[in-house]
């Protein structure tokens, strides 16, 4: 059965799913992977959100204001055995709930063309791709997204 909760940056579920996230980043992104570390810190992260499966932490993700009217999605993660069965896309669909709730018109986000899966997510979910934002100008390896997540 899957459950997700809300909580903040100082859930130990979440400190350990992201110590999973960066091992795999770390992974990924090589010798990038510094530079991206120092954007992706989860200190004082007041929307959590952690997917559970029969009381096992299995999924996460979280927002981060980033300008007025939007969020940034940030450390999106779902552990290998439990990738393919939908669970990212009801992490990402809960914070685009939290971030209306907050009165937020978009999200935004980036994530590495190393991970293909993740960019189809996105994708999937009605993310389109714009211009590199913020820290992430310039940078050759990372692909940025937008949604509009207003109500009509």
């Amino acid at each position: 059965m899957l459950t997700i909760i809300r909580t903040n940056s100082d859930n130990n579920d979440f400190i350990e799913l992201v110590k999973q996230l960066d091992a795999d980043l770390a992974e990924r992104d090589g010798t990038d992977h510094l530079f991206y570390a120092q954007f992706n810190t989860i200190h004082k992260i007041k929307y959590v959100i952690i997917a559970y499966e029969n009381d096992k932490p299995i999924a996460c993700g979280a927002l981060k204001a980033y300008s007025s009217g939007s969020m940034e999605i940030k450390r999106m993660y779902t552990s290998p055995d439990s990738r393919g069965k939908g669970v990212a896309g009801k992490v990402l669909g809960e914070l685009e709930i939290w971030a209306t709730e907050l009165h937020c018109r978009k999200c935004i986000l980036e994530t590495g063309k190393k991970q293909p899966e993740a960019i189809a997510l996105y994708q999937k979910n009605g993310y389109s791709i714009i211009p590199n934002y913020g820290q992430y100008e310039g940078v050759e390896n990372s692909v940025c997204f937008e949604k509009d997540i207003s109500r009509e």
